[in-house]
């Protein structure tokens, strides 16, 4: 299949995401579930080229049931599903040989970096003025992709991490920077016009963290996949990979957002 006629075919695939994602509300919280378990199987499956045979099982259980029970869930029982999730998972090596502590920890690791990421997007939602919120992960995301990119491409000199990721530049991480800043910083000036009055400074912050946490998510993927050899982490998205390759950004946006609105704006 032609390059560039796979990639509109993922952008075909994609767009049913984002329509969900502009409803919000119980399709939001239902599409998250979704990617998120399609999410741990790619990630899981992968871990398989190093013979780790992680306990999908039970993080797919535990996925669900943290999902179907996190709209009221306190601190106190949501610590309670991850305790007894790990303790589940550290006991299986305990009783059954074949699996080691090893597997145990990057099936923890999984539900981790993929469950409680992406729980966090509907999460953001739900917050006070969240349906404009929630954009801002993507936006901020997007901003830093596609300015490090063409930064990259027309300054690109000096290698950012060449072992990790060869086509990486410093240039290129600047303007990740930028785009994010001034993706976020454009939004929130224009839906301070639609009631959402929180000061502008605030996004200027999460343009520039947010900026910084999506280019480690890319680069945190990179190093996973290179430690296992692998180019993507599915096919889900021709064109694009797995769903895991197209939101590893997005996944680290995700917990800037969410935890910058409810510590320091108070959401």
């Amino acid at each position: 299949m032609n390059k560039i006629y796979e990639r509109y075919v993922g952008v075909l695939v994609l767009l049913p995401i984002f329509i969900l994602i502009f409803i919000g509300g119980q399709y939001l919280k239902f599409l998250t579930l979704i990617l998120s378990l399609i999410g741990l199987y790619e990630f899981y499956t992968i871990l398989k080229a190093k013979n780790y045979h992680t306990f999908n099982i039970v993080s797919y259980a535990f996925t669900i049931i943290y999902f179907l029970t996190s709209k009221n869930l306190s601190t106190d029982k949501f610590l309670l599903i991850l305790i007894a999730f790990v303790a589940i998972c550290l006991s299986i090596p305990v009783f059954n040989l074949k699996h080691n502590f090893i597997e145990a920890a990057l099936t923890i690791f999984g539900f981790l970096y993929v469950t409680l990421m992406f729980s966090l997007i509907p999460k953001i939602e739900a917050k006070d003025f969240g349906n404009y919120f929630v954009w801002l992960v993507f936006i901020s995301s997007w901003g830093s992709d596609t300015f490090a990119y063409y930064f990259g491409r027309i300054f690109g000199r000096n290698k950012l991490c060449p072992k990790v990721s060869p086509k990486k530049t410093v240039e290129g991480a600047i303007g990740g920077l930028i785009g994010s800043i001034l993706g976020c910083l454009l939004y929130g000036i224009i839906i301070y016009k639609f009631g959402v009055h929180i000061n502008l400074y605030n996004y200027l912050i999460i343009g520039l963290i947010g900026g910084i946490l999506s280019q480690i998510g890319d680069l945190s993927a990179s190093i996973i996949k290179r430690y296992l050899e692998v180019k993507d982490y599915g096919k889900i998205i021709p064109g694009h990979g797995g769903i895991l390759d197209r939101f590893d950004s997005i996944l680290f946006v995700s917990s800037v957002v969410y935890f910058y609105l409810t510590f320091v704006v108070g959401l």
